[in-house]
């Protein structure tokens, strides 16, 4: 089962609280790396129908180099502070065109907050959505006339 099959079984299906004779302490110690917290939110905000990205421009931009380069998802414009067991979230996201801005934020705050409290076994304190751009569809597309406006003479 994938990552993504994972996050969206847990988003899903409510959690069950643990049954009082199952003990969640042992010998050793669990941690969870920040960027593991970072990449689960950035999986759940992805998810959220009107999320077009994450990060601005430039923050994709690195995370795209990043990637090719270490292989790795550094989950572009998303920031987690984690102390105890709770995790603060900052996030920032680009929203399709004609979604309703606030309606967006509010369900990627939910998503979030669910998915690593369900995945990871953190509490979440906070999650800062931050709206750095609308894409609209056009922005995508290249037309005939910009293709021949770009052909040398």
């Amino acid at each position: 089962m994938s990552c993504r099959d994972r996050l969206e079984f847990a988003i899903a299906v409510q959690s069950t609280p643990v049954s009082p004779g199952i003990s969640l302490t042992g010998p050793g110690k669990t941690v969870i790396a920040d960027g593991v917290v970072a990449k689960v939110a950035g999986i759940a905000a992805r998810q959220v129908s009107g999320v077009h990205a994450l990060g601005g421009s430039a923050a994709r931009a690195l995370g795209a180099i990043r990637e090719a380069i270490s292989g790795a998802d550094l989950s572009p414009g998303v920031s987690v502070t984690t102390q105890g067991g709770t995790a603060s979230v900052a996030i920032s996201i680009v929203v399709e065109y004609p979604h309703e801005l606030q309606k967006v934020a509010g369900e990627v705050r939910s998503a979030v907050e669910t998915a690593i409290e369900t995945i990871v076994g953190m509490q979440v304190t906070a999650v800062d959505v931050t709206v750095k751009d609308v894409h609209q569809t056009s922005d995508d597309a290249v037309t005939d006339t910009d293709e021949a406006d770009s052909l040398p003479d």
